[in-house]
Order: C-alpha cells, then sequence, then structure tokens
C-alpha cells in the first residue's frame, strides 16, 4: 500500500491506531486492535457512485456460515458528490471515492487494515478496461489482502433488491439511465446508460431536456403552448423562454437539469398535454430497456412467463402524484412478461455493494479451500 498522493485525507488513521494502542495497554492485551481499528474487527466498504452523489457503506464482515441478518448492521455511512469520470473527470471521480471511503472508515473508527473487501460500483464503468483502471487505482490505497470489486453502478442496484444475488433485470431511472440484467450462470446484458450526447432518454435529464426544448418551441411558434413555460420560468425565477438559453449553458451540468423533473411531473398532472406525452415517451423509453434486456438474457424462459425480478431504483420511478411512472412501465412490462417480479429494495444500492462484496469473498474463500 503506497501512501497516495492524498495522503492527507488518511491522516485520521493515526488517531484510530493511537487509541487502539491504548486498548492493548490498558489490560486488554490483544494485539488485533492494533490491526483492525478500535473495535477490532473486520469490515466491508459498498460504495455507490452516481451522476448526481456518491455513498459509501461501512458493513462489519458478516461470517459466511451465519444468515444474513435483517436488519444488515451498518456502521457507518458517508455521503459525497459526482463520482462518473464521464460527467466531472478521472482527477474529480477518484477524488470524491477517496474521500467518501475515508469518511466511512473514520467515522466507523476503523482502518484501511481493517477492510476485508471493497466493492465499488459506479456509474461510468463501461468496459473491462475501466474496471481495471480503477482496480489499480484502488491497489495503491488499499493493503494488498484486501479484494477489491468493481462494477457499473447498476450492479448494485440490482444487489439491493436481490440481497446481493445477481440474478434478474435492474432498472434505473435517475438523473441517467440503465438497464442491466444477469442470469444464473453469469451471462449479462445492458440497454441505454450512454449518458445524454448519446440518447439517455427516459431519464430525469432526458424528461427535463424535452421540457426545456418544449418550452423554447413553444415560445418561438414551433410547437403548441404548455404550461411547462411558466412552471419552468417561475421555478428558475427567469422571466422570459429567451433567457433559458442562458440559463441552461451557464451550466449544462446533467444533475441540474434533472432537478426540473418535478416541475413537468406537476404540469402533466394539472392535465398539460405536453407535459404527458414528455412522460409517456419516458415510460416507453424505459420500458423498451428493460424489454431489450430481459429478451436478451432469456429472463422470461421460451414460452415468456418464467419469473424474473425486476428491481426498480431511482427518483424518476418513484411515485408521484397522479403519476407514478414506476407503476406505468411495470404495467407495460407485464403485458409482455407475465412472470416480471417488480421489487422496490428496502436498503439503498450502497448496501446492494456492501452485499456484492460479501458474497465475491464468501466465493472466493470457498473457492481456495476447495483447492487446498
Amino acid at each position: 500500500m503506497k501512501r497516495y498522493r492524498n495522503g492527507e485525507i488518511w491522516d485520521f488513521e493515526h488517531d484510530v491506531n493511537m487509541v487502539a494502542a491504548a486498548h492493548c495497554n490498558g489490560g486488554k492485551n490483544d494485539s488485533k486492535f492494533l490491526n483492525y481499528g478500535v473495535n477490532g474487527r473486520k469490515v466491508i466498504l459498498g460504495i455507490d457512485g452516481g451522476t448526481t452523489s456518491t455513498v459509501c457503506i461501512c458493513m462489519p464482515l458478516i461470517p459466511f456460515t451465519q444468515p444474513l441478518p435483517d436488519p444488515l448492521p451498518v456502521l457507518a455511512r458517508s455521503v459525497a458528490g459526482c463520482s462518473n469520470h464521464n460527467s466531472v473527470g478521472e482527477s474529480a471521480a477518484r477524488e470524491t471515492l477517496e474521500q467518501v471511503m475515508a469518511d466511512a472508515l473514520a467515522r466507523s473508527a476503523s482502518t484501511r487494515s481493517s477492510v476485508e473487501a471493497v466493492c465499488l460500483s459506479v456509474s461510468g464503468v463501461n468496459h473491462p478496461t475501466d474496471q481495471h483502471r480503477i482496480i489499480n487505482w484502488l491497489r495503491e490505497i488499499f493493503p494488498s489482502h484486501v479484494r477489491l470489486f468493481v462494477q457499473n453502478d447498476a450492479v448494485a442496484a440490482l444487489a439491493s433488491g436481490t440481497m446481493g444475488k445477481l440474478h434478474g433485470c435492474v432498472l434505473i431511472a435517475g438523473t441517467g439511465t440503465i438497464a442491466y440484467g444477469f442470469t444464473e450462470d453469469g451471462r449479462e446484458a445492458r440497454a441505454a446508460g450512454a449518458g445524454p450526447v448519446l440518447g439517455d432518454w427516459g431519464s430525469g435529464y432526458g424528461i427535463a431536456a424535452q421540457a426545456l426544448t418544449a418550452v423554447i418551441r413553444a415560445h418561438d411558434g414551433r410547437g403548441p403552448e404548455t404550461t411547462l413555460t411558466h412552471s419552468i420560468l417561475d421555478t428558475l425565477n427567469l422571466s422570459s423562454p429567451d433567457e433559458l438559453i442562458g440559463w441552461t449553458y451557464a451550466d449544462p451540468s446533467w444533475a441540474r437539469i434533472a432537478a426540473l423533473v418535478p416541475v413537468v411531473v406537476s404540469c402533466a398532472d394539472a392535465g398539460d398535454p405536453v407535459a404527458n406525452n414528455i412522460l409517456h415517451d419516458a415510460v416507453h423509453e424505459l420500458a423498451s430497456s428493460v424489454r431489450a434486456v430481459v429478451e436478451r438474457l432469456e429472463l422470461c424462459g421460451e414460452d415468456g412467463r418464467d419469473p424474473f425480478p425486476l428491481v426498480m431504483v431511482g427518483g424518476v420511478l418513484e411515485a408521484n402524484r397522479r403519476w407514478d411512472i414506476g407503476n406505468e412501465v411495470i404495467s407495460c412490462i407485464s403485458g409482455d412478461f407475465p412472470g416480471v417480479l417488480p421489487i422496490r429494495p428496502k436498503v439503498e444500492p450502497a448496501v446492494g455493494a456492501a452485499l456484492l462484496a460479501w458474497n465475491f469473498l464468501m466465493r472466493q474463500r470457498h473457492q481456495e479451500a476447495l483447492g487446498r
């Protein structure tokens, strides 16, 4: 383990080790405190890194001979900003990830030496080269004994609904969107998730961008009048649609645009046909993404009726007054695949990432035991 360029982030470990030394000298005489933090326990880190925020969960290492407890024990939780390297750049993404991991360990009075496994599930991981690059970076931060796993953030979202098992399909619709699926024999497929430039339709960004476009079209006479005009201008404290151009390009960040989704939903609830069409288009796009993954992996079986979990994650899929985009998507999907089993996770994706780390570690330990 090298002292990484952001070594000051880990200065808290000195204090943790001092407290651990006090435990040893205070009559406990247990050297494990020097290796595993104040409480002498091994831990797992699960990180969910998205376009809007990044969450790190620190969990104790649950013995593999025991069933997972309910609720799952969480020692600490830390939150930071965007960690998608495609959105903020490689350097900023790495700094955010390192800071959020350090914060979680500090809050749990643990150190990097107490970590047994890390599962980093982050948006923007779209190719094995992304995984290898991030693992190499993590290896500079953590001791050599730590098992490192890197996945797309959709994988953690799926695991949050299946308690760490990689089987079924997950649909994420927040600032961005992606559908991701796994079969029990390890095959995987994805649809969408290529970012707004390549058409992230159905996402929060896509919905809000269509609404902004509708306002401009109505203003210059290319489109119908819509209550989106007054509602969006009022929300942004602007006086004219012309000002939207400056507002948009002053900071065209994805999350900033996507924050207008509640305005679109409110207008649709009030009966605005333009807003309703935008949301219907979003439902169609999201359902198409799920359909593509399910068909490629044959999750529904040969006759299309086999059961499979569909984990639904993201603010766009949450119920909003009369408009419930998530339920509308389920209605579309269930018509084609009657065996679909919708799941609204009870734990957040960062916990799903920690469960993935636990399952990966358990399988590796089992394989090592068989090889002896």
